[in-house]
């Protein structure tokens, strides 16, 4: 903007310094201008793009990469609020993140503006700012809650986590039941299909814009550490063109764009790993091996000390390492502390016991020994400490608090970390691109890459950040290039109805407008984009057809009517085929059967045909009842033999294509072995004596079955009295009609896979109503006092604990045992974790209960199937985990935490992440539960029996 006080301004004529003047004052009027006043750095242009929007009314969506600084966006939309007296709501995708949300903008604006919901905690839930979770929001729409009133904006960070595969859905949700009074700021990392997602919010939204950076302000460079050497990944050019984000002009990425040094060290270890198989090393020094002949040396993977040392070596502290394992984690900071390792000097150690020791006052004396807080606490003095799911909430804040103000600069940590937390880094390390995905082990996608890596390089810290990968044998860098070129990644919805979506729709809206609503998904968005392009083929396909009509046409007559008795023919040709092949394996079969030991045959044809002696018929064995079972395996008899040429074989039913019997018999000496040469030698010999006089059975084929058919007979005569059987270019038309044949059935195909992505979503709820229809929660277009019920319920079990409150399964359960049985319905065990058989449950009735929640939660799986919605994609029902349910009613019944987490060998992040998810269940069956019966009075006993201890001051769940 130009300032009326520069020098140049002197220049303008009268008209252009009014013009330059009141452009200046319009914009010191705008609430950006203010905005801005907060920050002691200038906005960037996407920053500013997407305010201005905001200002002008228009919706948002964000898209850019990690670091970047897109909660200025989300931020500006609370100030935008705070001025307009309205409110605005924060959300985001974990409680943690809600938590340093929070605590962000308490700091800027008071704590008497702004509150937190996160399910956990509820600070202030009446402030014009509302930090919480998505799904205390989509909750909120549900109940219709008085405390959306005066709602003018929503902020949605992290808005790609609604391509996650088990909560993804609560995005959708919520971005189609906000009135359209509300201002959606949508946040997202940088995702190939910006433009297709923002189509669809500006279709179910109104007026949105999409703003896409791939601009980082901090560049970040990549490299390859291997031994004692940090190797650039891109050659000169192209690593400054990928460090800022900039896209190339023609660039495919690959080994061209790849340092050649990295690729000359890559074949060198191929061919020493080739070449060493003959032999052709010699050993010098470190361990390392070169070759003889001079080639280069063999790179090898450093130590996780050598990497921390080379990064200190380098200023490339602080950084995060991210190894895909709780064990590594932790392992990785205790190897640090063997080795002597010191990163912090005796003044910040001293800061650091003094900011743990003020964070942990509350937890008592006797859980910090089982917490290992002592060894936890020595590996922060030093600077160093791992960050995973497994810690107790409260470690984890204090490592993100220390490593943000420099006391700690090595974490190790597993991916969780770059769900959003601020905790950037100047470098980020990834020691293996392969990680365990629940499943299988996995290659790191570039999606999870540009995340993990995007942590390195802090905003208005660091000049640039580093993304580091070890060596690891059989690294191939052209690989590893196209992984770190590739910034973006599809944003695909995971949406699904749910039965608690299901009762709540339909008591709001009604079924036909639900239904309506649903069709309104990005998940059916998608699925409807995705037919434009079958469409396309189809009509193409239409046009091939009509131009294959035009050629199959007969002056003589109808040929489609004249093909199709020519296919009539043929399929009538196969059928009596099939069915006498199959006539013939019977008799040949029941003919099998027949055969004893000692009966000599001669077999049909196969590898081993001729004259062959039956050993053992190949029968099933005899029942005690004297019937014979062959099981689901049994495919017909499988004779042993010995031929003439002295093999004992097993022969197979493809061996006998035709019945056979037995041409002779002889007897089979009782000490015959058929694993002796001598003894088949000599058997074998008086078997060719004892038929020699037979001649070879011939193969003979009966009558056909088509010879004799009275059908067949009729298509033949009618195709020959047809006029098209005498016309010349009959088979050119032939061949054309086959064709047209052939593409009509593609057609066909196309068509019925448009009809099955179109309405998809709504198919899927008409499945759902017709469940719970079934079920008396649904009448219609009303929902029944057990749907009310189910309404309330909200989790993937959300049917099964409803149907356990309407049976009363839990009536007369003590609190502990309540707990132990609700457990069952949040607790998922880890995939890959040994159970050791099965998890070990409170006894008496509260084993009978959870017996009985299997029992139920198998009926609704079985009508599942029978309403065909487990066939749907992405329908991922799962199963009621007892795993928790001894360590919930020890926990409930006072046990002390290291009697309940020595018993259940769990760490006690897991311990308190389940329990705060119980917590939260057990409230959600107080506000369903009936108000007569024991339930709902012990539900809250449970809830004020579990919390207590290390749940009752871990912040974060």
């Amino acid at each position: 903007m130009t300032n009326p006080t520069a020098p140049d301004f002197e220049e303008l004529s009268p008209a252009e310094r009014y013009a330059a003047s009141r452009r200046r004052a319009q914009e010191e009027a705008t609430a950006l201008h203010a905005f801005r006043q907060l920050y002691d750095f200038p906005l960037d242009p996407f920053q500013v793009e997407a305010c201005q929007a905001l200002e002008a009314g228009e919706g948002v969506l964000v898209a850019a990469p990690t670091g970047s600084g897109k909660t200025i966006v989300g931020e500006f939309a609370v100030h935008l609020a705070l001025a307009q007296g309205r409110k605005c709501f924060y959300t985001t995708p974990i409680k943690a993140l809600s938590n340093q949300k929070f605590q962000d903008l308490v700091k800027r604006y008071g704590a008497d503006k702004v509150g937190l919901l996160t399910g956990d905690n509820t600070i202030n839930s009446e402030a014009p700012v509302v930090v919480m979770t998505t799904e205390v929001l989509r909750n909120m729409l549900y109940a219709s809650s008085q405390t959306l009133s005066g709602l003018a904006y929503v902020v949605m960070d992290e808005v790609h986590y609604l391509a996650d595969r088990f909560r993804g859905a609560v995005w959708e949700e919520v971005i189609i039941h906000l009135p359209e009074s509300v201002t959606l700021v949508s946040l997202s990392a940088t995702v190939s299909n910006a433009e297709e997602f923002g189509d669809w919010l500006d279709t179910v939204r109104g007026n949105t814009k999409v703003i896409v950076s791939e601009h980082r302000p901090v560049p970040l460079w990549q490299h390859v550490l291997a031994g004692h050497r940090m190797y650039d990944l891109f050659t000169t050019r192209v690593a400054e063109e990928r460090a800022s984000g900039r896209k190339r002009e023609g660039g495919r990425g690959g080994e061209a764009d790849v340092n050649p040094e990295l690729v000359r060290l890559a074949r060198a270890e191929a061919d020493r790993r080739s070449y060493g198989r003959g032999g052709g090393f010699e050993r010098r020094g470190r361990g390392r091996k070169q070759f003889a002949n001079g080639r280069p040396g063999r790179a090898w993977t450093p130590s996780r000390v050598e990497v921390i040392d080379r990064l200190d070596a380098e200023g490339l502290l602080p950084a995060i390492t991210f190894i895909f394992s709780r064990s590594g984690c932790e392992a990785a900071v205790q190897q640090c502390l063997y080795a002597g390792l010191r990163l912090n000097s005796d003044a910040e150690r001293a800061e650091v016991r003094e900011i743990v020791e003020a964070r942990t006052a509350a937890i008592p004396a006797e859980d910090l020994h089982v917490l290992g807080y002592f060894e936890w606490l020595d590996g922060l003095e030093r600077g160093i400490a791992a960050h995973h799911a497994g810690m107790l909430p409260t470690f984890k804040e204090v490592v993100e608090e220390l490593f943000q103000r420099g006391l700690v600069k090595a974490v190790f940590a597993t991916e969780t970390l770059a769900l959003g937390i601020n905790m950037p880094a100047r470098s980020v390390v990834m020691e293996k691109l392969v990680k365990w995905n629940g499943e299988t082990h996995a290659d790191v996608t570039p999606g999870e890459y540009t995340q993990l890596t995007g942590r390195a390089g802090r905003r208005g810290i660091d000049v640039e950040g580093h993304a580091v990968v070890l060596w690891q044998p059989g690294l191939d860098p052209a690989a590893l290039a196209g992984l770190a070129g590739t910034r973006t990644y599809p944003l695909r919805s995971s949406f699904k109805p749910s039965y608690n979506m299901a009762v709540n729709l339909v008591g709001q809206f009604g079924r036909h407008t639900a239904r309506e609503l649903l069709e309104t998904s990005f998940a059916q968005f998608q699925a409807d984009r995705s037919v434009v392009g079958i469409a396309r083929q189809v009509q193409r396909n239409e046009e091939g057809l009509a131009g294959y009509r035009e050629a199959v046409e007969c002056h003589l007559g109808d040929f489609q009517e004249y093909m199709g008795l020519r296919r009539q023919l043929k399929e009538r040709e196969n059928l009596l085929a099939r069915e006498g092949a199959a006539q013939r394996r019977a008799s040949a079969a029941d003919s099998l059967e027949k055969l004893r030991p000692g009966d000599i045959i001669h077999v049909p044809t196969g590898r081993f045909a001729g004259l062959a002696l039956v050993l053992d018929p190949g029968l099933p064995p005899v029942s005690r009842h004297g019937t014979r079972h062959g099981g689901a395996d049994w495919d017909g008899p499988r004779p042993v033999v010995l031929t003439a040429e002295r093999q004992v074989k097993r022969l197979q039913m493809m061996d006998f294509p035709v019945p056979v019997s037995p041409i002779d018999r002889m007897r089979i000496p009782k000490s015959f072995n058929p694993r002796s040469p001598q003894s088949r030698r000599d058997l074998a010999s008086a078997l060719r004596s004892k038929a020699g006089h037979v001649e070879p059975g011939r193969v003979r084929k009966g009558r056909s079955a088509a010879a004799d058919d009275p059908e067949l007979a009729r298509l033949r005569q009618e195709l020959r009295a047809h006029p098209c059987h005498g016309c010349d270019e009959r088979e050119d038309h032939a061949r054309w009609a086959e064709r047209y044949e052939r593409l009509k059935r593609d057609t066909e195909q196309l068509e019925r896979r448009m009809r099955s992505r179109t309405h998809t979503i709504a198919r899927t709820f008409d499945r759902v109503c017709a469940l719970l229809a079934e079920l008396d929660y649904l009448e219609g277009d009303t929902v029944t006092d057990h749907g009310r019920r189910l309404g309330r319920l909200y989790g993937d079990l959300d049917l099964l604990a409803s149907e356990c409150l309407r049976a009363g399964v839990w009536e007369e359960l003590s609190p502990a045992e309540l707990a132990a049985c609700a457990s069952a319905l949040v607790y998922e065990s880890r995939r890959g974790d040994d159970e050791g058989g099965a998890p070990k449950v409170p006894a008496g009735r509260a084993q009978e209960a959870l017996g009985e929640m299997v029992r139920i939660w198998g009926v609704i799986d079985d009508l599942e199937d029978q309403h065909k919605l487990s066939s749907m994609d992405n329908w991922g029902k799962r199963d009621p985990d007892l795993g928790f349910a001894w360590t919930a009613f020890e926990w409930a019944s006072g046990k002390s935490l290291d009697a309940v987490l020595r018993e259940a060998d769990m760490p006690a992040g897991d311990f308190v992440r389940w329990t705060r998810q119980l917590i939260d269940v057990l409230g959600q069956i107080t506000d369903a539960a009936p108000a007569e019966g024991t339930v709902r009075q012990n539900a809250r006993k449970a809830v004020d029996a579990i919390r207590r201890g290390i749940i009752a001051y871990s912040s974060v769940g």
